[in-house]
């Protein structure tokens, strides 16, 4: 349990003990990640970056991770939303913390459909957007559209990120500081619009003072 929960550092000695296997794990890892609600604590960003370093290296092949990890993303935003659409406010509403459905229905709200895409860089949102967008019976050939978007960007970008500056010395020495930026770096997203939404609470309520001054 203790591998898959933190399978990014793991990565290694799981390498040289199941060799090719470690894609099957990967693949469940991501879809897992992605296509259950309730398992938004396993590792996306920053397992898919490492997998990309470990590739520049030649212990993994940069392609088969791309095509299966980007599979195995929009496989999981397919479950995601099929089991929001079926079985969201019967079932998993009872287990799951209001917030972060607000928070996801806050970010669907300002921006759109494109939501499917930018919630593939934002840990949490991640795992509950394509929950939310079957809640609210968004059409599913347009949330597939960006699901595919979405799901081969997000790969693309952080496996070969990996890939191409995995062998720089200062990459090499320093990548759980690395990994740690990732992680902290794709949370500036809601963050930035947790602060636009307050400034928008605090200037709509200063417009209601002076509309009514009582």
């Amino acid at each position: 349990m203790e591998s898959v929960l933190h399978m990014d550092v793991y990565l290694d000695t799981l390498i040289q003990n199941y060799g090719n296997f470690v894609y099957v794990f990967l693949f469940l890892i991501i879809f897992v990640e992605t296509g259950f609600v309730l398992t938004p604590f396993l590792p996306g960003d920053s397992l898919i970056f490492i997998s990309g370093t470990f590739a520049a290296t030649g212990a993994l092949n940069p392609y088969i991770l791309f095509f299966l990890l980007s599979t195995a993303a929009i496989l999981g935003d397919t479950i995601n939303y099929w089991i929001g659409h079926y079985f969201g406010e019967k079932i998993f509403m009872k287990f799951i913390k209001k917030e972060h459905i607000e928070k996801t229905k806050t970010f669907f709200h300002n921006h759109g459909k494109k939501t499917i895409v930018l919630a593939r860089f934002m840990p949490i949102v991640r795992t509950f957007a394509p929950f939310v967008a079957g809640i609210g019976k968004m059409d599913y050939l347009t949330f597939l559209s960006y699901n595919i978007i979405g799901g081969i960007g997000w790969v693309a970008i952080f496996v070969f990120s990996g890939f191409y500056f995995g062998n720089i010395p200062f990459v090499k020495n320093n990548l759980t500081i690395i990994t740690l930026a990732i992680i902290s770096t794709s949370f500036i997203p809601p963050m930035f619009e947790y602060i636009k939404h307050k400034r928008k609470k605090s200037k709509d309520q200063q417009i209601n003072t002076q509309i009514d001054p009582s």
